[in-house]
C-alpha cells in the first residue's frame, strides 16, 4: 500500500473512531500523566505506523464503518424530497363537431356584421375590409358545410339576420366600435383555428383550419391597421 493511501486510511479511521465516542465520554479525571502501556504492547509512533495497523488487522474494522457510514448518506439521498416542478400542460383543442358548430356560427355572425355595417361605415378602407369579410367568410363557411355534410356531421341552422339599420344612422363613432367588436371577434377565430389545425382529431377538418386560418389572421391584421 502507497504511503497516500495508508495516510488517507489512517485519517479516515481516526475521523470514524472520533466521531463514535460520545461528547463527555472522557472525563478531567483521566487526563494526566498517561500510564505506561502493558509489557509488549507496541504503540506506534508516527502516522505511518498507525496506518500500517490500520491496513493491517485492524482495516477489518474500519471497512465495515465506512461502509455503514455510505449506506446511511445513500438512504438520506433517496429520501430527500425532489425540488423539480414539472412544465405546464397544453390545452386540446374541442371536438370536431363543436369545431364546426362554433367556426359555422362564427363566420355567419361576421358575415352578417359585415353587411349590416357596409351602408354605415365612413372609412372607405373598412368598406373594402366589409366586402372582403362576406366574401371570405362565406367561401370558408361553404367549404366548411361540404366537409361537414360528408363526414355525417351536423351544420347549424342559419339564423334569422336583424333588419340592418338605415343607411346615415350610424353614430359618429360607428367606425372605431366596429373595427373593436371585428377584431375581438377575430381574435377568437384565430384561437380556434389554431387550435384545430394543430390537435384536431379528424385530419380533414386539420387540413381546413390550416388552410384557412392565413385568411383569418389577415383580416385581423387589416383590421388592426385601420383602428
Amino acid at each position: 500500500m502507497n504511503i497516500t493511501l495508508r495516510h488517507g486510511l489512517a485519517l479516515a479511521g481516526l475521523s470514524l473512531l472520533c466521531s463514535a465516542v460520545p461528547v463527555g465520554a472522557v472525563s478531567l479525571s483521566t487526563v494526566g500523566t498517561p500510564e505506561p502501556a502493558p509489557e509488549g504492547t507496541r504503540i506506534p509512533a508516527t502516522i505511518d505506523a498507525i496506518a500500517a495497523d490500520l491496513a493491517g488487522a485492524g482495516s477489518g474494522t474500519l471497512v465495515p464503518l465506512m461502509a455503514a457510514d455510505m449506506q446511511a448518506r445513500q438512504v438520506a439521498t433517496v429520501d430527500a424530497p425532489s425540488t423539480g416542478g414539472g412544465a405546464g400542460s397544453v390545452g386540446k383543442p374541442i371536438g370536431d363537431i363543436e369545431f364546426v358548430k362554433q367556426a359555422t356560427e362564427s363566420g355567419r355572425k361576421e358575415i352578417s356584421s359585415a353587411q349590416q355595417a357596409l351602408p354605415q361605415l365612413k372609412d372607405p378602407g373598412l368598406k373594402h375590409i366589409a366586402e372582403m369579410l362576406v366574401n371570405d367568410h362565406g367561401n370558408a363557411n361553404g367549404k366548411l358545410a361540404q366537409l361537414a355534410e360528408a363526414k355525417g356531421w351536423p351544420v347549424p341552422g342559419p339564423r334569422a339576420a336583424p333588419d340592418a339599420p338605415p343607411s346615415g344612422a350610424a353614430s359618429s363613432d360607428f367606425d372605431a366600435k366596429w373595427t373593436a367588436e371585428m377584431i375581438a371577434g377575430h381574435e377568437r377565430s384565430v384561437a380556434l383555428y389554431r387550435a384545430q389545425a394543430g390537435g384536431g382529431e379528424d385530419k380533414d377538418l386539420r387540413k381546413y383550419a390550416k388552410d384557412t386560418l392565413p385568411t383569418i389572421e389577415k383580416h385581423l391584421a387589416e383590421l388592426r391597421s385601420h383602428q
